[in-house]
């Protein structure tokens, strides 16, 4: 695929969405949507959303309170999530890493690199590729595009890639086909095709908004 028909197909996927730059004043602070991120780990975004909704009941979101928090009641709280202990126990220790080597202040990462603040990243427990590149994206403007199973799906599906490839290849084509601030509209609107339209069983392709440019349903109707 062209960078000229890659640009096309997401601003379709955008106006079909109503995905707009007005979208991103998001109403997570860095802290917040690291916590959030941390919980969507292997999670549908309903129960995500419930878990959070779940701490923020609990405890207030902030280092601090993480970081002292009982892992007990960590772990309650994040239940309907799945994996809740893992989870606990990952975001106490990160919150911990945060309030005692970094003093609550995640604005570190806005003055480094994009390199520089991705490697630090990664060395923080529970903190993978998806992670850190939500975080670096949504939070501080860094040029890298997050990649989550429905972006994997719906990628190869439309055509982006035309084969199986990893976290760090799928990023790289992104970022090669498309410019630097389509990354945030991209990323969500590719989610948003993935959940509603574009399932990994029984696809909607009857009401997909760019049924014509893909190659999934071209091959079904051979």
């Amino acid at each position: 695929m062209n960078k000229q028909m890659a640009i096309k197909i997401i601003r379709r996927l955008a106006d079909h969405f109503n995905i707009t730059f007005d979208s991103f004043h998001t109403r997570f602070s860095p802290f917040e949507l690291l916590i959030s991120t941390i919980i969507s780990q292997n999670t549908n975004w309903r129960n995500t959303q419930r878990a959070f909704e779940n701490l923020k009941l609990n405890f207030s979101i902030d280092p601090k309170s993480l970081a002292l928090a009982d892992i007990s009641a960590l772990e309650n709280a994040l239940k309907i999530a799945g994996l809740h202990r893992v989870k606990a126990r990952v975001i106490k220790y990160v919150s911990q890493i945060i309030h005692f080597c970094l003093n609550d202040d995640l604005s570190i990462f806005d003055k480094l690199s994009l390199e520089e603040a991705r490697k630090i990243l990664l060395l923080l427990p529970g903190i993978g590729y998806k992670t850190a590149d939500i975080l670096l994206l949504f939070s501080f403007n860094k040029p890298v595009f997050p990649i989550d199973t429905h972006i994997f799906r719906v990628t190869r599906r439309i055509g982006f890639v035309q084969r199986k490839v990893n976290y760090e290849n799928l990023r790289q084509i992104m970022e090669s086909l498309l410019p630097a601030d389509l990354y945030k509209i991209a990323h969500i609107s590719l989610i948003m095709l993935g959940r509603q339209n574009c399932r990994p069983k029984n696809p909607k392709c009857n009401l997909c908004p760019i049924r014509d440019h893909c190659l999934f349903i071209r091959n079904e109707k051979l």
